[in-house]
């Protein structure tokens, strides 16, 4: 009996390294990624992309890191392929309706080890930034039209991302009914340090608030109205969008529109003749990274052998960044407002996520202790303590989730004359050309005390 279950820990073991999903048997991807989410906040970007690991997390994960890593870092066509790359795999994991063998196996090794063995599956809202980031770098190469096309599949991936979770959370509800879970399911809950309020829908301000600028530019008024106010919907306090919503709206002559918006917001102020629009998307900080929470639990059979369980979980410590001084447009203060919050994104996706862990964890938990008492049979107190050596070292958290993504976005427009006008921070400075009747976009990425940036006059070839 000890000879089978030394077999099984070894196959298992085998199975988990050769899994490209996950980062070790014995660790977790925020541990593996440590150097490089720290390089990132305190700006050292081409020491984040060297530190990013060489063993991937998975096409999609590593992906969706190595092209936000590398885009921070001005290495552009790196960042273009690499999420290229992350993107071919999602296309291919979105296509397989049927749960194919190899998947199988992910899901009979996580059973008796860690949750790193199954494929990882993006969060819809990152799903929504690798879109986003695709649309940037067809922005920064002045192709309208490519990043146009990123933000309308935007919108179709997340929604497809969002019906396969709802089936998963369906079926793991349904396992633990039948396992007779329910109960122990709620404790476990009710103990989890849930790390800030769970949003009944959170939708992404800025992928909105940047489709309307592209649509806009493109001459599609009515595609930038709409997200433009789904946009204000998910920011109803941000008055730069609410101006932009009403210059549309008053362009548009959308009347019953204007008569709601200007009661709550006031009226449009046209530009003056001569005047271009410039718009400042600015990205601040680094997106929480997941942490592990464990929660014991004691197991004993009939004959007294027992063990020591952990549940673990992934979780958000809660964490506050300190602000950022204030970006300068030709020696007057750049007061942006926030167009969307990451952290808070990434929270409520683990939250909605959670009772699909949980089930997973319990059910683990049974199938752990099946071994252990096998290995334990006829009173093999070696086999007993092997069983729970391994059980301790492989339960680890699933802290997968794309950790370089930016904490939260800010924006600001203004309308400025034609020419060229100076963005300053902390000593360095851009210059931004605009033209009459046209929209200037510039991306603002900052952390630490450093900052990457550049500045695009839309439809400019």
């Amino acid at each position: 009996m000890l000879k089978r279950a030394a077999v099984l820990m070894l196959s298992l073991s085998i199975t988990a390294c050769a899994n490209l999903s996950t980062q070790s048997l014995f660790s977790h991807y925020s541990a593996s990624n440590a150097q490089v989410h720290q390089a990132l906040q305190q700006g050292n970007y081409t020491e984040a992309v060297e530190a990013l690991p060489d063993a991937p997390a998975g096409d999609i994960l590593d992906g969706m890191e190595r092209g936000r890593v590398n885009f921070v870092a001005g290495q552009y066509p790196d960042s273009f392929a690499a999420l290229q790359r992350a993107d071919m795999a999602v296309k291919e994991q979105q296509r397989q309706a049927v749960i194919q063998l190899s998947e199988g196996l992910n899901q009979a090794g996580a059973l008796l080890t860690n949750d790193n063995m199954i494929t990882y599956q993006p969060a819809d809202y990152e799903l929504g930034f690798m879109h986003l980031y695709l649309a940037l770098n067809y922005i920064q190469q002045k192709d309208l039209e490519g990043a146009l096309v990123e933000v309308r599949r935007a919108n179709l991936v997340q929604e497809a991302a969002r019906k396969l979770r709802e089936a998963e959370l369906g079926q793991a509800a349904q396992e633990a009914q039948r396992k007779g879970m329910n109960q122990n399911l709620g404790a476990v809950l009710a103990r989890y340090p849930d790390a800030g309020e769970k949003l009944a829908n959170v939708q992404n301000g800025y992928l909105f608030y940047l489709s309307g600028i592209l649509y806009e530019a493109d001459g599609d008024l009515n595609s930038a109205y709409i997200d433009y106010k789904r946009a204000l919907a998910v920011a109803p306090n941000n008055m730069y969008i609410a101006n932009t919503v009403l210059r549309l709206a008053t362009q548009m002559q959308m009347t019953e529109d204007l008569t709601r918006l200007q009661a709550r917001y006031g009226t449009y102020a046209p530009a003056k003749a001569g005047e271009g629009r410039v718009v400042i998307l600015d990205e601040q900080g680094v997106v929480l990274a997941r942490d592990g929470w464990r929660l014991p639990l004691w197991l004993q059979d009939s004959r007294g052998d027992g063990a020591i369980y952990n549940l673990s979980l992934p979780y958000y410590r809660n964490s506050s960044r300190p602000p950022m001084s204030t970006l300068v447009l030709d020696d007057e203060p750049v007061n942006g407002s926030e167009l969307a919050n990451v952290d808070n994104m990434a929270r409520n996706s683990l939250n909605e996520e959670l009772p699909v862990i949980v089930v997973r964890q319990a059910l683990r938990v049974l199938a752990k202790d099946e071994v252990r008492k096998s290995a334990a049979k006829n009173g093999n107190e070696l086999g007993n303590a092997l069983a729970n050596i391994f059980n301790t070292l492989t339960e680890q958290p699933d802290t997968r989730s794309w950790q370089s993504l930016p904490s939260s976005i800010s924006m600001y427009h203004t309308d400025l004359q034609a020419g060229t006008h100076k963005l300053s921070w902390s000593g360095q400075s851009l210059d931004i050309k605009v033209a009459a009747g046209r929209t200037t976009m510039v991306w603002v990425s900052r952390q630490g005390n450093k900052l990457s940036w550049w500045s695009v006059l839309l439809g400019e070839s």
